[in-house]
C-alpha cells in the first residue's frame, strides 16, 4: 500500500512531468509558428498519418470489378479515376497508405532502438566489445542493402504483416546509424562533464541516459525521419518489383500493375492510376524533409535558452 506521503510524492512527480511536457509542446509550437516550412512539413506528415489511421474506416474500398468503368478519368465520383478493373483509385491509395505508413514508422522505430542500444553500448564500453560490434557493422555496410533486402524478401513465400516487413527492412538498415551513434558517443564520452560524472561516482546507467543520450536526441530524431523515408522507398520498391508476396492494396503493387501489366507510360488513360502513388510517395518524402529543418531548432538548447 502507498501511504499518504507516497501519494503526494507521486502526484508531484506526475505534475512535474506534465509541466515538462507542456513546456516542450509550447516551445515546439513557437518554433513551428516561426518556421512555416517546418509547419507545412508537419502538416503533410499528419495528413498522411491520419489518412492511414482513419481513412480506411471513412472511405470504403470495393474490390468488385466493374469492367465498364475501366480507367475512367478523374471526376466527382472518382477523384483519382479508376483502375484496370473499374475500381476507385483514391480508395486504393487511402487503404494502401495504412500498410505503407505503418511499415515506415515501425521500421524507423526498430532501426533507432537497435542503433541506440548497440551504438551507445559499443561507444561507451569500448574494448573488445566495440571491436566485435564494428566488425559486424562493417559486414552489413559492405553488402549493398537493397539487393540484400530483395534476396531476403524473395525468400518469403507468404503474405507478411507490417511488423514483419518492418523487421526485415530494419535488419538491413540498422548498421549505418549504429556506427554513426557510436562515433558520436566516442566524442561525447571524452567531454569534461562526463569525466566529472565519473569522478562523482555516478553509475554507467546514469551517465548514458542522463548525460550522453540527451546530446544524441537531435541526431537520432533527424535520422529517424530519414529512416522512415528510406523505409517507404524500400517497401514500395519491393512490392513494385514483385519480390514481396502479393497484397491487394499497396502503393508498390499499384505501380507494378500500372507499369508492367497495363503499359502505364504508353497509355495515357493509365496515368492517374500510375502517378497517384508516385505523388503520394513524393509528398510524404517532402513532408519529412521540410520538417527536418525544424527539428534542429526544437532540440537546440541554445535556442531554448534564447526563447526563455
Amino acid at each position: 500500500m502507498i501511504g499518504a506521503k507516497g501519494l503526494i510524492s507521486l502526484r508531484k512527480g506526475i505534475s512535474r512531468g506534465l509541466q515538462g511536457w507542456a513546456s516542450e509542446l509550447k516551445f515546439t509550437f513557437k518554433i513551428l509558428k516561426r518556421d512555416r516550412t517546418g509547419l507545412v512539413g508537419l502538416g503533410i506528415i499528419v495528413f498522411f498519418a491520419l489518412m492511414a489511421a482513419i481513412g480506411p474506416e471513412v472511405y470504403p474500398l470495393e474490390m468488385m470489378p466493374h469492367p465498364e468503368d475501366r480507367f475512367l478519368p478523374p471526376s466527382l465520383e472518382h477523384p483519382l479515376g479508376t483502375d484496370f478493373a473499374g475500381r476507385d483509385t483514391l480508395a486504393q491509395i487511402i487503404h494502401g497508405s495504412r500498410s505503407v505508413m505503418a511499415v515506415a514508422f515501425l521500421t524507423g522505430l526498430f532501426v533507432v532502438l537497435i542503433s541506440i542500444v548497440l551504438g551507445i553500448s559499443s561507444g561507451y564500453i569500448g574494448g573488445k566489445f566495440d571491436m566485435l560490434m564494428m566488425r559486424i557493422v562493417d559486414v552489413f555496410l559492405t553488402i549493398p542493402s537493397f539487393p540484400l533486402l530483395v534476396i531476403i524478401a524473395a525468400s518469403v513465400n507468404r503474405t507478411l504483416s507490417p511488423v514483419e516487413v518492418a523487421l526485415i527492412i530494419a535488419a538491413v538498415e540498422w548498421a549505418g546509424l549504429t556506427r554513426a551513434i557510436r562515433s558520436q558517443v566516442l566524442s561525447i564520452r571524452e567531454e569534461n562533464y562526463i569525466e566529472s560524472a565519473r569522478c562523482l561516482g555516478l553509475g554507467a546507467f546514469h551517465i548514458i541516459f542522463n548525460e550522453i543520450f540527451p546530446s544524441l536526441k537531435p541526431y537520432i530524431a533527424m535520422n529517424l525521419c530519414l529512416t522512415i523515408v528510406s523505409a517507404i522507398y524500400s517497401q514500395v520498391g519491393l512490392y513494385f518489383l514483385g519480390v514481396m508476396p502479393y497484397t491487394s492494396v499497396n502503393w508498390g503493387t499499384m505501380l507494378n500493375i500500372a507499369l508492367y501489366r497495363q503499359s502505364g507510360l504508353l497509355n495515357r488513360k493509365v496515368w492517374p492510376y500510375l502517378f497517384s502513388p508516385v505523388i503520394c510517395v513524393v509528398l510524404v518524402q517532402t513532408g519529412f524533409i521540410l520538417f527536418l529543418h525544424t527539428l534542429e531548432e526544437i532540440f537546440n538548447p541554445r535556442l531554448r535558452s534564447e526563447e526563455a
